[in-house]
């Protein structure tokens, strides 16, 4: 009997098969080496990454919510771009969440088993609440973990919008979801490892769908953290730092502005820019969906 062909991520890399055999500088070359093809893998799937981003963008406007799905190293990531989605833009930490097999347990410490489990995956769904106007991005190397394949099947019958990242476009996942996002990295340094490439990749898409919809969304002015939480003295400088690069004012004159809006960078920038009131630049954040260059009267 013919053996069964491995997905890519599964294949040995004759590139990387004597790795064993190398010293330290030549391990981390091979994987160095490796890593350049990553971003380019990337690059091509870019036409589906817009698609996915035109949905979220257009299911968050409508007061849908995002949600990450995955198990291991693939959920984990997932959990790590939506736990940055508040601090970086200000928003609830509802609206983009993370559902990982075997819950917040398995961020810290591995639950292999959790990931055999169709049934666990739509079982943490309904626990969600999922349902029609939801966007449902599964993550998967292989794109045939059952867990990301349940949550994928009852996302899909619950009507929410449905989005699969893997290096497998041949695979399940790929085939059953609206938007496919499939970079192909393929073979891995170490067979199969693919918290390597596969795993950067994810996290590059990742980066995208976030940032991208953030910035639809009116999050951002120019490449500004307009909508920065500051909640420490960091983040209460960075703040500061907004308003100066777009006001081209002094670090005082910044901070006078953040204490008349009230703590609203984006009404601070408003009244630095219009000289107008807290009232009156609340008033035009709100008739543009807060769309900082529409408020200011930009093109």
């Amino acid at each position: 009997m013919k053996p069964s062909t491995p997905p890519p991520t599964e294949q040995p890399n004759p590139r990387t098969a004597r790795l064993d055999r190398g010293s330290t500088r030549r391990i981390l070359e091979l994987m160095n080496r490796e890593d350049a093809r990553v971003p380019a893998a990337v690059r091509r799937v870019l036409p589906q990454i817009a698609r996915a981003v035109d949905a979220i963008v257009a299911a968050l406007g409508r007061g849908g919510r995002l949600f990450y799905v995955g198990a291991g190293a693939s959920g984990r990531l997932g959990a790590l771009d939506a736990a940055e989605c508040p601090p970086t833009f200000q928003v609830s930490p509802s609206l983009v969440q993370a559902v990982l097999a075997g819950g917040r347990r398995a961020m810290v410490r591995s639950a292999e088993a959790a990931e055999d489990s169709a049934a666990a995956g739509a079982r943490d769904l309904t626990r969600k609440g999922v349902r029609r106007g939801d966007v449902v991005v599964v993550l998967s190397a292989s794109g045939s973990t059952p867990y990301a394949l349940g949550a994928l099947d009852f996302a899909r019958r619950r009507g929410a919008f449905t989005v699969a990242v893997a290096s497998n476009p041949r695979s399940p996942a790929a085939h059953r979801a609206r938007v496919a996002i499939c970079p192909d990295t393929g073979p891995e340094v170490i067979a199969g490892s693919t918290r390597l490439k596969a795993g950067t990749a994810q996290k590059l898409v990742l980066n995208m769908l976030s940032t991208a919809t953030m910035v639809r969304l009116g999050h951002v002015y120019r490449n500004l953290m307009v909508n920065v939480h500051r909640g420490n003295r960091k983040l209460r400088r960075r703040g500061e730092r907004v308003l100066e690069l777009a006001l081209g004012c002094s670090p005082r004159e910044a901070r006078r502005l953040i204490q008349r809006s009230g703590g609203n960078l984006k009404a601070a920038l408003v009244m630095g820019r219009l000289g107008c009131s807290r009232a009156e630049a609340e008033g035009r954040l709100k008739r543009v969906a807060g769309h900082l260059h529409r408020a200011l009267g930009e093109r």
